[in-house]
């Protein structure tokens, strides 16, 4: 089973700690759509005879397009790929594009799953961000939404400064209060060249501190543990039968296509990504041609790939499959360099596979880039 990812890099506005490709002008849009719908013509032979289990519209802000807009691409990708019968079809969606009649015309299409960045309920985080919604938005379209899907996930943020812990909390009390059965929660991260980055520089934003972050991190474990919700990836979590096939096929490290600019690909073995740039990626793909580079992984990519991704998730590392993948080297090394984090109980070995400990989640990522092994070949 395989995977199609769909960016589409146009909002309203930027957010302040936004690093993902966009523009902020529609003038290209078209064009843009109808490059969409060529690229995926262009490259119906990548997956082989791999059969389609999700669609995922991400961004960029995806509900700023039509219905009709959505309906040409899913038609495209049904046209020139094998899908399964009941595939998962998700679309990102912002509250402010949310309107009823806008909920009410996308209950009429494929799109069967929402995943709506709503962040935070409150106006003060959200002026902060630079959202195009405000928290009334957000409460309106999450109760409109639950009438007509059954399958929501919302995006929350922790980590935002001046955000305190009773606010948190309310944030995901709201949320559950709901009735939505999937989360996705980041902690506010400063990347370069943001206006997030420059507003902290001038002193206009306080500092986000890690201490917070980490705080709200574990008020999320434990809120969301209380209604028997699984933390099945670092940051996702969800109740039983409501685990994003998406993000748990790219966790699991299954194959997945990238549509669009900017958009990334993997096969398991090679790494792709198209121009990060709209007008050349739309003049590129007028002429048939890809705009893509691609990257061969060697034994030792696939490896750190494997252990970042795998420590991310309630599944872990197996150390069967290390060895049987990667050889006795990888397996040798792979436990001589987790000892020391399973000795402060950060990590640990259950059922033959390496996994984090609920003190180690927070620091996974941190963890796993100590695992990698250096490719020497």
């Amino acid at each position: 089973m395989s995977g199609i990812y769909i960016h589409i890099p146009f909002c309203k506005q930027a957010c302040f700690y936004c690093d993902f490709h966009f523009s902020t002008s529609l003038k290209k849009k078209d064009e843009l759509i109808s490059s969409l719908i060529h690229e995926i013509e262009l490259r119906k032979n990548e997956l082989n005879t791999n059969v389609i289990q999700t669609i995922y519209f991400g961004g960029g802000t995806p509900s700023l397009l039509q219905l009709s807009e959505i309906n040409q691409i899913i038609d495209a990708v049904y046209d020139n790929y094998e899908v399964v019968s009941n595939p998962e079809i998700t679309l990102e969606a912002n509250p402010d594009d949310l309107t009823s009649s806008k909920i009410v015309e996308l209950a009429t299409s494929k799109i069967n799953r929402l995943s709506i960045g709503i962040q935070s309920f409150s106006d003060d985080d959200l002026k902060l961000m630079n959202r195009a919604h405000n928290a009334e938005e957000a409460l309106s379209c999450l109760t409109e939404a639950t009438h007509y899907f059954k399958n929501i996930s919302v995006d929350l943020i922790y980590g935002i400064p001046g955000l305190s812990n009773k606010q948190w909390k309310k944030n995901i009390d709201i949320v559950l209060s709901s009735g939505i059965t999937h989360i996705s929660s980041y902690a506010l991260t400063v990347e370069p060249k943001t206006a997030l980055e420059s507003l902290i520089k001038k002193g206009m934003i306080d500092e986000v501190s890690d201490l917070q972050a980490q705080e709200q991190f574990y008020i999320l474990l434990e809120e969301l543990s209380k209604h028997n919700f699984t933390h099945y990836e670092l940051s996702n979590f969800a109740k039983d039968g409501a685990f994003s096939k998406n993000n748990s096929s790219y966790w699991q490290g299954k194959s997945y296509l990238g549509i669009g600019p900017s958009a990334h690909s993997f096969d398991g073995k090679q790494r792709s990504w198209n121009i990060k740039n709209n007008s050349k990626y739309i003049s590129s793909i007028l002429q048939s041609k890809l705009p893509i580079k691609r990257e061969l992984l060697s034994i030792t990519d696939q490896y750190n790939e494997y252990v970042m991704t795998g420590l991310r998730t309630i599944w872990g590392v197996s150390l069967e499959k290390v060895t049987r993948e990667f050889g006795k080297e990888y397996h040798t090394y792979l436990l001589l360099q987790s000892e020391k984090y399973r000795a402060e109980e950060l990590l640990y070995i259950e059922d033959e596979k390496l996994k984090t400990t609920q003190k180690g989640k927070f620091l996974s990522d941190g963890i796993s880039a100590d695992l990698f092994k250096l490719d020497v070949s």
